[in-house]
């Protein structure tokens, strides 16, 4: 069972190999993002709840599995689920500490991922690769050219699916005091949506209540912004 980092290759083309050490490791990406993730998670035994998130479940139980790419896949709930559910999973984390976990979480329920250690923007992930794109809650930094926003659309295969899920309210919330955090300096799913143009066609953009798992760092959030968007050609 494929359950290392190979970071060699291409992101996409980055098949693990059952000759290859369990963590091969080689960052691609900021190392000052990984680090600040890595600190994240090294506060805490296990920082999310271990269950996929609830959008995800629901929005794709009308598709048929093909290749998805889970972005920003932290522990590995999400992508674990969608392999165990038939669905061929290339996981992208920025954090290390993260993607150690996760590496332990799918061994232990026998699913197989290909885990890539990348920021979504330095993956190179060959363009329009994947059926499905999955991005719960993700921390995508904004820039001036939407480069994040382009590369979640630019990855979608053509008929397949783009879904993107985040915090309702985060568009009025404020950076805290003593807090580096900024909700402002990530992207937002109405971002993604602007960028929507004729080749796309949007199925789902609405907020609705979150199904909440038990435990993990998000449990206190209630509501989802929910976008779901089909790529027509």
């Amino acid at each position: 069972m494929p359950d290392d980092i190979v970071t060699d290759a291409p992101a996409a083309d980055r098949l693990p190999s059952s000759d290859t050490p369990p963590f091969a490791d080689g960052y691609v990406g900021d190392p000052a993002v990984r680090d600040d993730w890595d600190a994240l998670y090294s506060e805490r035994e296990q920082l999310w709840s271990g269950q996929p998130n609830g959008a995800l479940v629901a929005e794709v139980a009308d598709l048929s599995p093909g290749r998805v790419l889970d972005v920003g896949c932290g522990e590995g709930a999400d992508a674990i689920w969608l392999a165990r559910a038939g669905w061929d999973v290339t996981a992208l984390e920025v954090s290390g500490v993260a993607l150690r976990r996760a590496v332990v979480h799918a061994r232990d329920a026998g699913a197989e991922v290909r885990w890539v250690h990348a920021g979504l923007t330095d993956a190179a992930l060959p363009p329009g690769s994947f059926d499905l794109v999955s991005a719960q809650y993700p921390a995508l930094l904004r820039t001036p050219g939407a480069t994040a926003e382009h590369a979640l659309l630019a990855a979608v295969a053509p008929g397949g699916v783009l879904l993107v899920v985040h915090h309702a309210g985060m568009d009025e919330h404020h950076a805290e005091r003593d807090s580096a955090f900024d909700p402002a300096d990530y992207v937002r799913p109405s971002m993604v949506s602007a960028l929507l143009g004729e080749d796309w066609r949007v199925e789902v953009d609405e907020e609705r209540p979150r199904v909440v798992p038990e435990g993990g760092a998000g449990a206190h959030h209630h509501h989802d912004i929910v976008l779901r968007a089909r790529r027509l050609r």
